[in-house]
Formats: C-alpha cells, structure tokens, sequence
C-alpha cells in the first residue's frame, strides 16, 4: 500500500480504499489479508496478468504517440507450434537484415486482439477470413488423414474417403479442415468432434485414438513412418485451408510492419515445410 501510494501520489489509505471498492464493485476478493502484509486471492492472480498486459498496451501506444515515430518494436502473435518449427528457425535472417527491429513473439493458442492493441501482427492456420484485418497466405500445407493404429484395428482400414463419413474425428479450430477434405473427394461431410485450437494439441488427440484427424503431411510423416500413426489417405492440398499473416488495415502502413509483411511473404515463397 505504501509503494503504490507513493507512485500514485496519493495515502495508504486511498489506495486502500480504491482496493475495497473495485472488490465491492467485482463481487469478489482480490486479495487474502494477513497481519500486515496481502496477498492476491485466486481471482486476483487471475485478473493480473490481463491488467498488466493492459497498462503495458497504454504505456506502449502514449509512447509512439510522444515520440511520433515507429517504435520498431513489433509483436507478433502465433501458435507454438508454428513458432518452433517455422518460423523462430528463420528469425536470424530477419535480425540480420532488420537489425533495427526488435520482435517480440508471443506463442499462445488463442487469438490475439490485433484490434486491440493485443499485437502488431499474427500468423494463424484457417480459412483466412479475419473482419476488418488484412490477411496474406503464407503457407498451405499438404495434409493427410491419419488415426492411430488402435482406432484403425477397433474401426477397420478404410477403403476410400466416404468410409470415414462415420469415423470419430478431431479437429482444429475453425473446424474447417474435414468439410474441405470430404469436398476435395466429392462428399459432404460434418465437423462433429472435439477441436483444438494448435495442431500440436491435435496430434496429441490424434496419437491418443480420440479420432481420425487432418495434420501438415510434413509433421505426420516420422509418426507414420514410425507406426505411431496410420495413414487413411493420400495427402491432399485443400483449397483456402493454410496459415495466413493477419495485420489490421492502419497497422499496415507502419514501416516496420512493411518490412516484417515483406520479409515473411518472402520466406513463404515456395515453402512446405511445417
């Protein structure tokens, strides 16, 4: 209290006062408090790292406003599984060639609020469709359908693509992947099933038998080859299914954003690899 009130330029006892009003206001409990001393409750460690992430947008964005200039820090939001075997492999070109520019990525699951402020820039695995956003194709990987072997020997291997209409299947995200597959074949299939919003997760639902799934035919083939996985059919490129850089419209004139869009499209020419 006494930290926070210096800062604040304000008494231990406003700030206090300020603390048991927001917690009135929630109708929950930010804080256990001991003799002398408080600790943050479940729901306060659970409202932190929201806030400070919000006050560190505000302290960014008044900072290029007092300076004018791009910052050249750039955030870019991606999936881990992305990250690791795409794109942090290629960063030492990037650095070398933009030394000026200081990237900062942010590997998570769910998507960032690029609207928000949340990052400068995205690289997510879908249809490509993001309101009010810029979207480029990067990569459209070749997928294949794959099922571990128990799922194979309880179900029976298929003899063409309408014998998985019935087959439990797992999903990513957008659900988008198994619907596109059965049309490339002629079928109309559904999304039933569990989704999971990194393909890493997926393969892992995938080896524990929970259904057939759709994985980049480059990180199935060492499970394939070593019997982890059953291959269901040949690899098909699906049409729109790929990983798409997402920038919002206003952000895209940023210089360092340029060079980031310009660096990133560049490296996808021709690339399969993920």
């Amino acid at each position: 209290m006494k930290h926070a009130a210096e800062e604040l330029c304000v008494t231990p006892s406003a700030v206090s006062q300020q603390l048991r009003g927001l917690e009135e206001e929630l109708g929950v409990s930010l804080f256990r408090r001991a003799n002398r001393a408080l600790y943050l409750s479940a729901a306060g460690q659970s409202l932190l790292p929201a806030i400070r992430n919000a006050f560190r947008l505000m302290a960014e964005a008044t900072e290029r406003v007092r300076s004018g200039t791009d910052s050249g820090m750039l955030t870019v939001s991606v999936t881990p599984f992305f990250a690791e075997t795409w794109l942090v492999p290629r960063l030492g070109d990037f650095h070398a060639r933009y030394p000026a520019i200081d990237l900062r990525v942010m590997a998570t699951t769910g998507l960032a609020n690029l609207a928000a402020g949340e990052a400068d820039v995205a690289i997510r695995h879908g249809l490509g469709g993001y309101r009010d956003m810029i979207s480029d194709l990067l990569i459209a990987p070749m997928v294949v359908p794959v099922a571990s072997p128990d799922l194979v020997t309880r179900l029976g291997s298929p003899s063409g693509a309408a014998d998985l209409l019935d087959w439990p299947k797992v999903h990513g995200a957008d659900r988008g992947g198994w619907p596109l597959w059965f049309i490339h074949h002629g079928l109309a299939g559904t999304a039933r099933g569990a989704s999971f919003d990194d393909v890493g997760l997926l393969r892992m639902a995938i080896l524990s038998g929970q259904g057939a799934g759709l994985l980049p035919a480059a990180l199935a083939e060492p499970d394939i080859r070593d019997g982890r996985l059953v291959k269901l059919a040949d690899p098909a490129l699906l049409e729109g299914l790929a990983y798409y850089l997402v920038t919002p419209a206003a952000a895209d004139l940023r210089p360092s954003v340029m060079a980031l869009r310009h660096w990133l499209l560049e490296q996808a020419q021709g690339s399969e690899e993920i």
